[in-house]
């Protein structure tokens, strides 16, 4: 005879009472679950806690920074981060007032992440929003805070009571549309319309200081025109991700090529070494907004899955991801012009040619 599987279990029931009371204990009480949406209206100082420092994932909460301007421009929002540029990346954002940025490793710097935490509580927050789907140091964190409503994704990593609990969704596994996901479904509001891309905020000036860099590093080169635009290339990213430079030797002979009209720039990357042996017009610096302007003056920007390809997508660059070894549904660009290309097993003369024929590089196409 088969067992009941949903048959009541006294010791487990216990236990989990238990837990739900010890947090409550040392979280304090946050309000009641709820299945009512979130309020459209009177929610004026939000606490986002997103505690990942990649460059990567700090770009990837943009989308909803310009989410939350859109449903509550009355508002002002905080961000309690670990990221270091998190200053560059958020501080363009209108609405973005304090940006809390606690230590990398809080045990290494006590007083650093308590007095970052006491200054984070003395403010009353209407929502607080655990961004992340698996952190559970986010979730502890947006406990801490004092705030009416707290906003999160309900999984068997979460620990911890909150208002509203959103499920993760099966069929969304991009980074940058799940926090916005996971707003638009606590608001009850249209999760299948069009999601914001990551934006870095760049203005004119930069722009315009990004495109003079480009023009000096080709006329550096003897390049007096860049053609029909410039592509750039940076060809370095972390661990298995790295293709070598004989495998963009091999792609690029094959996708210049195809378009012999344009130039070619090599973005070098922080370790200040050209990774093409410095056969390219190049450019390099440290400098996150910097690096950010150039970017954007760009016809095409191509490289591996890295953190410099989500800074060019929040740089508003046509740009082609490619990945041979990571989740390009989950870490991929999206939006117009944005294109992961799934390279898994692909020799490089074919990712050449399949980048070639792209959108991007037709004649009145969208460069």
């Amino acid at each position: 005879m088969l067992k009941n599987t949903r048959y009541y279990d006294p010791i487990n029931d216990f236990r989990r009472r238990v837990a739900r009371r010890l947090m409550r204990l040392i979280f304090g009480n946050h309000g009641q679950p709820t299945s009512d949406p979130l309020p459209a209206k009177g929610i004026y100082r939000i606490l986002v806690c997103h505690v990942s420092h990649s460059l990567g994932n700090t770009l990837l909460l943009t989308p909803l920074l310009a989410e939350l301007e859109k449903v509550y421009p009355a508002a002002e929002i905080d961000i309690l981060t670990r990221s270091p540029i998190a200053k560059d990346v958020y501080g363009r954002f209108f609405s973005v007032q304090n940006i809390f940025r606690m230590p990398a490793h809080g045990v290494g710097h006590p007083f650093q992440f308590f007095g970052t935490l006491k200054r984070m509580r003395k403010i009353r927050y209407d929502l607080a929003i655990d961004a992340d789907p698996l952190s559970q140091t986010g979730r502890l964190l947006m406990l801490l805070s004092n705030s009416t409503y707290t906003l999160g994704f309900s999984s068997p990593k979460k620990h911890g009571e909150i208002t509203h609990a959103v499920p993760l969704p099966s069929n969304l596994e991009s980074k940058g549309r799940r926090p916005v996901y996971l707003l638009r479904s606590a608001m009850g509001r249209d999760t299948a319309a069009e999601y914001p891309v990551p934006d870095i905020r760049l203005n004119a000036v930069e722009r315009e200081q990004g495109r003079d860099a480009l023009t000096r590093s080709l006329g550096a080169s003897g390049i007096e025109s860049p053609g029909r635009g410039i592509i750039g290339i940076f060809a370095n990213a972390t661990g298995p991700k790295l293709l070598g430079e004989a495998w963009w030797t091999r792609f690029l002979q094959v996708l210049q090529a195809q378009h012999p009209d344009y130039s070619f720039v090599e973005i070098v990357p922080a370790s200040g070494k050209s990774m093409l042996s410095s056969k390219y017009p190049a450019y390099f610096s440290s400098d996150l907004r910097k690096l950010a302007s150039v970017l954007s003056g760009l016809a095409v920007y191509i490289s591996a899955d890295c953190g410099i390809m989500h800074l060019a997508c929040a740089s508003d660059v046509p740009t082609m991801g490619i990945f041979t070894v990571t989740n390009g549904g989950e870490w991929g660009p999206y939006g117009r012009g944005r294109h992961t290309i799934a390279a898994h097993g692909m020799a490089p003369e074919d990712v050449a040619l399949a980048i070639a024929a792209m959108p991007e590089f037709t004649p009145g196409g969208s460069i």
